[in-house]
């Protein structure tokens, strides 16, 4: 299942620059970043619960925001990318 996972995450102090890493070294761990905030996420819905619940426990409700949105898994045919950065298939192959 592909999910699309923002975040907002105040900097203002030190404990909001602690919680921007957490938040994007768990978004790292299972998906692929696509914009400075912004990760593509294609896990199982039982791995993604993980995941959310992870992420809503990293933020500050009041300071910061997350947002996720869920593409499906036909998910193919809800992206369209314009531009500079080349896109990347997460179900293709992976060399390490």
């Amino acid at each position: 299942m592909m999910t699309l996972v923002s975040y907002d995450v105040s900097t203002m102090d030190k404990r909001g620059r602690t919680r921007l890493r957490k938040v994007a070294k768990e978004c790292q761990n299972y998906g692929q970043r696509v914009q400075n905030s912004v990760f593509e996420i294609d896990v199982d819905y039982g791995t993604f619960l993980k995941v959310k619940d992870k992420l809503l426990k990293l933020i500050d409700p009041e300071q910061d925001s997350l947002r996720i949105y869920y593409l499906g898994n036909n998910w193919h045919s809800r992206i369209e990318h314009f531009g500079t950065k080349s896109t990347y298939d997460p179900e293709g192959v992976l060399i390490v």
